[in-house]
């Protein structure tokens, strides 16, 4: 409980709930909001202090850091720029690079003929130590057949496939979130079932070929995602699309309606 506590009051200082310098709630009010113990409270507070989000000043309260580093600078790059900042500042670590059979799932994205090969690659991404990011990849043999697990620790993969003479085109984008599996959350290093952000992308080439399927999952405790539409690009795909399953709305309800009965 106190990791949601935590998550809600930084996503609060992200987007300028509480500003820098000023005051959060007092414990007492975090307590009766969150219905919790003055532990839990305590022990939010603290690890918002530990990644230095916050300064607790005896006797007078829990106080933002002035001067916070939010990101917004970032929203000047390009797609390829952000792909480029990603890989300067981070560093990576290959967990599997393997050819293998697409999977269903993957294939629908692809459209690779059988029997078709993919070049199937995980990496997490590594900031001190910490674990950011797992990146993984899938790209079509014939294209990604000379990629290497030395080349993978040297260079992002949309590097090396530029190198190879991949020209890219369109990219579609997804961002959902998914709860950290036993596998995902041993490379995150987080609890299981962790709120993670979820981004997938279909990367195509200048023909408008299919080229990579690339998924990147995220905690909320160290990242987030950053846009910038157009404004003549407000009312289109860039601008991004709320999309609902109506075939789960009814079974969500149901399920509800047995809990509660």
């Amino acid at each position: 409980m106190h990791r949601q506590i935590f998550l809600v009051l930084k996503d609060g200082i992200a987007q300028g709930t509480y500003a820098p310098g000023t005051a959060l709630p007092k414990e007492e009010a975090l307590v009766q909001l969150f219905g919790v113990a003055r532990a839990t409270v305590r022990r939010a507070l603290a690890d918002l202090e530990a990644e230095g989000l916050v300064q607790r000043r005896h006797g007078s309260g829990t106080y933002v850091t002035e001067n916070l580093t939010t990101g917004a600078n970032l929203s000047a790059l390009s797609f390829i720029d952000e792909l480029k900042h990603t890989a300067q500042s981070t560093d990576v670590r290959v967990v599997t690079l393997e050819t293998i059979a697409p999977p269903p799932g993957i294939n629908a994205f692809l459209r690779i003929p059988r029997p078709g090969r993919v070049v199937h690659a995980v990496r997490v991404r590594v900031a001190s130590d910490t674990p950011l990011m797992i990146t993984e990849a899938w790209v079509p043999a014939d294209i990604g057949k000379d990629i290497t697990t030395a080349a993978l620790k040297r260079s992002p993969m949309y590097a090396l496939l530029n190198a190879m003479g991949v020209r890219f085109g369109r990219v579609v984008q997804e961002i959902s979130a998914e709860s950290a599996d036993p596998y995902r959350a041993k490379l995150l290093e987080c609890d299981l079932s962790t709120a993670l952000i979820r981004m997938s992308r279909v990367m195509h080439d200048h023909t408008g070929r299919p080229v990579m399927y690339v998924t990147a999952h995220l905690t909320p405790r160290y990242s987030r995602i950053l846009m910038e539409v157009p404004g003549d690009a407000i009312d289109t795909l860039s601008a991004g699309h709320i999309i609902h399953d109506p075939s789960l709305v009814g079974s969500a309800g149901t399920r509800s309606k047995r809990s509660r009965a």
